[in-house]
């Protein structure tokens, strides 16, 4: 019996077709290696694609979870008071700085306030009401008005600037003034957060102020006016809400001396502060 034969009779015996016996066995003549020559592949089917998650997934996924509302086109309303604090020393006073926001992520309107109170009063107080829009992930550009209240008679001011975080996290706010007669000032605060702890943290500040003009009615004179330096260590009870202790001091340069010796004020000064930072 020949070869062949001999393979189609085991394959009936086995129970395989003729089609599976004919495909296992070489034909006459041809080596092991012709024999087990592999088929062509078939192409692959494309899978069935994965359909987009819908609000009812998420819903199913995460049932105790809130939905949110997109930030960017919310109106929101942030409140700081950045310093509200008593300065001990010769001639006790109250001090605030106030700033805040209303708007969303790229337009918002800025406002700004601050002064001093003492035994006769407020002694010297200012608000801003300022347009600011995002030019970067980090940086506004605002401008708008300030309104001087103390010392002197009211005076407006036009007013443009900058403000944002710098890299390595200083907080950097520059802003210029023009007012009436020609009158100009430059206003440059940097500040800058240390975290000692998770909840204790140093705040070093510093500020400095040049005038383009005299003012005698506000002891203000011409060029480096006086510069400001301060650091508060805080203590959040809760991040809305820390009380602080601190230093400050003060000097007040060229024009702006001397007409502060000659209205019988001292020049400068270094103070213990004792306040509370809040926002909302």
């Amino acid at each position: 019996m020949s070869g062949r034969r001999l393979v189609l009779y085991a394959a009936m015996v086995l129970g395989l077709t003729p089609a599976v016996a004919g495909a296992q066995a070489a034909p006459a003549g041809q080596t092991d290696h012709a024999a087990h020559k592999p088929e062509t592949a078939k192409p692959a089917e494309s899978p069935t694609p994965i359909p987009p998650v819908a609000d009812a997934d998420r819903a199913a996924a995460f049932p105790d979870v809130e939905g949110h509302a997109v930030h960017d086109g919310a109106m929101n309303l942030f409140v700081l008071f950045d310093q509200l604090e008593w300065q001990a020393g010769e001639g006790g006073r109250l001090d605030w700085d106030n700033k805040g926001w209303l708007g969303g992520d790229v337009n918002r309107l800025w406002f700004r306030t601050e002064g001093e109170a003492g035994e006769g009063g407020v002694e010297q107080a200012t608000a801003h009401v300022l347009y600011g829009r995002a030019i970067s992930r980090w940086w506004d550009v605002v401008a708008g008005i300030r309104q001087d209240v103390r010392p002197g008679p009211a005076a407006t001011w036009a007013a443009i600037g900058i403000q944002g975080l710098a890299p390595y996290w200083f907080e950097i706010e520059a802003t210029g003034y023009f007012g009436a007669d020609g009158r100009t000032h430059a206003r440059f605060e940097i500040e800058y957060e240390l975290l000692l702890t998770n909840r204790l943290i140093a705040q070093p500040l510093a500020e400095l102020e040049l005038y383009g003009k005299s003012d005698p009615l506000r002891g203000i004179g011409a060029g480096f006016s006086t510069v400001e330096a301060g650091l508060r260590l805080r203590y959040e009870i809760r991040r809305e809400v820390a009380p602080y202790v601190g230093v400050t001091w003060q000097q007040k340069f060229a024009g702006t001396a001397d007409l502060a010796k000659s209205a019988g004020r001292e020049s400068g000064s270094t103070r213990l502060v004792l306040g509370v930072r809040a926002w909302f």
